[in-house]
């Protein structure tokens, strides 16, 4: 058995899956796991205005869930690793069963 985490651990745990509490943030999240996306290309999937989208990737990326690269003018976004993709299908999973 696992010893319990400290206290300070389970508080980044919970901050962690406050990432997660929003459905435009998963839905952000779920097309980041097949590519890299700008977002325009984001918002126009997400069918919102890149104004609310730039305020969730804000979010994201605070939360250390995605990660950004520039590419000439485009700043493109992406999983910040598999940790995240793997977070978001167990959660699928869990919510098919």
């Amino acid at each position: 058995m696992q010893p319990i985490p400290e206290k300070e651990t389970m508080d980044n745990i919970a901050e962690l899956f406050k990432g997660f509490a929003d459905a435009t943030r998963v839905h952000i999240l779920s097309l980041l796991i097949e590519r890299e996306l700008c977002v325009t290309d984001i918002a126009e999937a997400v069918n919102l205005s890149q104004s609310a989208i730039s305020h969730q990737l804000r979010i994201l990326k605070q939360m250390h869930l995605i990660k950004f690269r520039r590419e000439g003018k485009n700043i493109l976004y992406s999983l910040a690793d598999d940790h995240v993709k793997t977070i978001l299908q167990m959660g699928l999973e869990h919510v098919l069963e």
